[in-house]
C-alpha cells in the first residue's frame, strides 16, 4: 500500500491513549464511530441484533488490540470501517454457510453473490458518508431529487461546470465500490 499523508493528530493521539488502556478514549472513539460501525454492519447483515453484536465486537477488538492500528497507514476511521466490514462479512458467511449446510440457504454461488452484494452496498455507504459534503450534496440532488446538472448547479448556487465536476467526482468515487468490494484497507492487520 502506498504511504498516505499523516492522519489527523486526533487519530495518532487516540491510538496512543487506547494503547495505554484509557477507558475514556474508548468512550470517545465509540461516540465518534458507533453510528458508522453499526450502519456498515447493518448494511452487510440486514439484521439489527447482528449489527449490534458486530458493533460490540469491533470496539472490543479495538480495545484489546489498539497496536494493530498504524497511524502512518491511514485514518483511524478507515481502519475501524475495514474491521467492521471484515467482521460483518465473516458473520454473514458463517450464517449463510450454516443455512446452506441445512439446505435452506441456496447454492454456494448464491451465497457468494449475496456476500458480494452486501460488501459493495456497505462500501458504497461508506464512500458516500466519507466524501466531502459538496460532492454528497450534488449526488443527493441528482439521485434522490432527480435533478440534472443544470438544476443541481442552481440549487447549490454554483456554476454548471462546478456542478458537473462535483457529480463526476462523486460518481467516480462511488464507482470504486464495485472495484474491490471492501473499504480501503488501512492500518495493516485487523
Amino acid at each position: 500500500m502506498a504511504k498516505k499523508d499523516a492522519p489527523p493528530r486526533w487519530d495518532r493521539k487516540m491510538q496512543q491513549r487506547l494503547a495505554r488502556g484509557e477507558a475514556a478514549a474508548l468512550g470517545e472513539l465509540y461516540d465518534r464511530f458507533a453510528s458508522l460501525v453499526h450502519g456498515l454492519a447493518h448494511r452487510v447483515l440486514g439484521d439489527e441484533s447482528a449489527a449490534d453484536a458486530i458493533t460490540r465486537d469491533v470496539f472490543v477488538h479495538v480495545w484489546e488490540h489498539p497496536e494493530r492500528y498504524d497511524p502512518k497507514e491511514g485514518p483511524l476511521r478507515t481502519w475501524v470501517a475495514t474491521l467492521t466490514h471484515r467482521l460483518a462479512v465473516q458473520r454473514l458467511r458463517a450464517t449463510e454457510t450454516a443455512a446452506l449446510a441445512q439446505g435452506t440457504g441456496g447454492s454456494p454461488e448464491e451465497l457468494e453473490r449475496r456476500v458480494r452484494r452486501a460488501s459493495v452496498a456497505a462500501r458504497a455507504d461508506y464512500i458516500v458518508t466519507s466524501m466531502p459534503s459538496p460532492l454528497r450534496a450534488a449526488l443527493d440532488l441528482a439521485y434522490f431529487q432527480r435533478r440534472d446538472y443544470r438544476q443541481t448547479a442552481t440549487d447549490l448556487g454554483v456554476t454548471e461546470d462546478e456542478a458537473r465536476r462535483r457529480l463526476r467526482l462523486g460518481l467516480q468515487l462511488l464507482s470504486t465500490a464495485h472495484d474491490t468490494g471492501t473499504p480501503p484497507d488501512s492500518g495493516g492487520a485487523v
